[in-house]
């Protein structure tokens, strides 16, 4: 017999659903507050919101915010890390900054360049990991699929 576990909507904090599997987050559209949201996995809420009502001592929790202190719960939920994998450094972190490996993990969303690399000029980094998901400057949001495009001899919705 398989687990349920539970997920919250992070947007309303109301409504949860269950499922069979277990992930850090969904994101779905939640049916109390009409949002297309994160559902965290309540496990996770459930130790972010301990750590807001009684701060850890061990990390600098209210510089935290609300997304850095939720990776920090789940990270400690589902993984083996602890608070003393986590540290709160200074600085700003890069837009779709990579997380820091085992051993080595920031609360901070991304991490300290290495020694000689400048973050902000593409040709010292590597820029590419900047913001994966950014959509081209075009307005293209189309993927490349290799399949036939409509006039390739393929019958197009139209036809």
């Amino acid at each position: 017999m398989s687990r349920n576990r539970t997920y919250r909507c992070l947007n309303c904090l109301e409504h949860t659903v269950s499922r069979t599997f277990d992930v850090s987050h969904l994101s779905v559209t939640c049916p109390s507050c009409d949002s297309f949201e994160r559902f965290v996995n309540d496990a996770v809420f459930q130790q972010f919101r301990a750590f807001e009502e009684s701060p850890p001592a061990e990390i600098d929790w209210e510089r935290l915010d609300r997304t850095e202190k939720l990776v920090v719960a789940e990270r400690l939920v589902r993984s083996t890390k602890t608070l003393a994998d986590f540290d709160v450094v200074e600085g700003d972190a890069p837009v779709g900054g990579r997380e820091a490996s085992a051993g080595e993990a920031s609360a901070e969303t991304g991490e300290a360049p290495a020694e000689g690399e400048n973050r902000d000029a593409p040709e010292g980094g590597d820029a590419s990991t900047e913001n994966e998901d950014a959509v081209p400057e075009s307005g293209d949001t189309s993927t490349e699929s290799g399949g036939p495009t409509p006039g390739d001899g393929e019958a197009s919705a139209g036809d």
